[in-house]
């Protein structure tokens, strides 16, 4: 079973995409789509609405799936859970506002955008939300984060700088319905589908990924 999802004219065109690329004899209209990226519940990670707004899907989900691994596997490991700072799960959620509408950016200032959509923050931002006092690091190696990570967060526990590794990376394209246009020689699939270790292989695809390890 894939992740891939195949898009029509109308939800490409719903989506910004051009039409004139659309109709391309090698646009291929294949993409990963993951649901709900709009969503967050920022009282309980103790965000204000404007900075839960500011903030990039991508660090919103990953702060999400943190906890959730954490509060799993910590219990299951039978480690004592930090003292939590994190408020009683609310119902009400936050559509996700790109930080480059206008207005945006005078409202809530370069700074906090700056700090809520870089990658070298994420990593500081999971710790001090979920209380953990340990080593914390972001890395970026291209296709190969989530699996450097994890690397190193065994290195981390193997040396006894921590009793407990969190490890894991996210990757989410926005628009997430756009396609991408084949070209011969490059690394992108002919017809949307990645067909490793497979003959009739004809390349990748980028697409909407989530990886973990606790």
């Amino acid at each position: 079973m894939e992740s891939i999802s195949f898009f029509s004219a109308a939800e490409l065109t719903a989506a910004g995409v051009d039409t004139s690329l659309t109709q391309h004899p090698d646009f291929v209209n294949a993409g990963g789509i993951l649901d709900g990226i709009e969503l967050f519940d920022a009282a309980f990670f103790g965000f204000s609405a404007r900075e839960a707004e500011t903030l990039d899907p991508q660090q919103r989900i990953l702060l999400e799936c943190a906890w959730r691994q954490w509060r799993t596997r910590a219990t299951t490991a039978r480690v004592a859970p930090v003292r939590s700072r994190l408020r009683r799960l609310s119902d009400e959620h936050l559509s996700f506002q790109s930080p480059g509408q206008a207005g945006h950016r005078q409202l809530v200032g370069d700074f906090l955008l700056f700090t809520g959509n870089d990658k070298d923050f994420v990593s500081t931002r999971v710790s001090y939300k979920l209380n953990l006092r340990g080593p914390s690091i972001a890395v970026q190696t291209a296709c190969s984060t989530s699996l450097v990570a994890v690397a190193m967060a065994c290195d981390s526990l193997f040396t006894h700088q921590c009793d407990m590794g969190l490890a894991g990376g996210v990757a989410i394209r926005v628009p997430q319905k756009s396609g991408y246009m084949f070209q011969e020689g490059q690394i992108f699939s002919r017809d949307g589908h990645t067909r490793s270790f497979d003959a009739a292989a004809s390349g990748t695809l980028f697409q909407t990924a989530l990886a973990w390890s606790c």
